[in-house]
């Protein structure tokens, strides 16, 4: 086993970390929950993206999908969320963590009386924030542009 080539050949290292607070607003907020942009497509040059979601009480999720292009893990910080692993839906509790190779069939929603929070990672990373910024009035529309959409955003579903 080795580690990846060297993709910064320097001497002396660069300043270039990003902080952001706790307190930083959301990026998207809706009645269902918000999301956090951790770290996006375009601030870690496609290498991941990582995401806090917190769901509300009885928010739906996703239903049952996969991705072509990028892995998808998910890590319980509050609350239950219930996860689908292609199998079978088990409860996270906070810590638990679920990881979904590519193409692997996954779900998630909040079946509780209360609001959870979570982490989102995409591998590689996808530019997710128009999927997750318009998915709503997407799927109000329906139909084949709903379908273009999804298909624009790496996400597969099932029936």
């Amino acid at each position: 086993m080795s580690y990846p080539e060297p993709r910064y050949h320097g001497d002396k290292g660069e300043v270039n970390a990003v902080f952001r607070p706790a307190d930083t607003p959301a990026d998207l907020s809706s009645p269902g929950g918000s999301t956090h942009y951790l770290a996006t497509h375009d601030s870690t040059g496609g290498e991941f993206g990582l995401y806090k979601v917190e769901l509300g009480a009885r928010s739906a999720g996703a239903r049952t999908h996969f991705h072509k292009a990028m892995s998808e893990s998910f890590y319980v910080l509050s609350g239950e969320l219930e996860l689908y692993d292609g199998e079978k839906w088990v409860t996270g509790r906070a810590g638990d963590f679920l990881y979904v190779p590519v193409g692997g069939l996954h779900a998630f929603k909040n079946v509780t009386d209360e609001p959870m929070s979570m982490l989102m990672l995409f591998s590689p990373g996808a530019p997710r924030e128009e999927y997750f910024e318009r998915v709503a009035e997407m799927t109000r529309r329906g139909g084949g542009e709903l379908e273009e959409f999804r298909v624009r955003h790496d996400s597969y579903f099932v029936d």
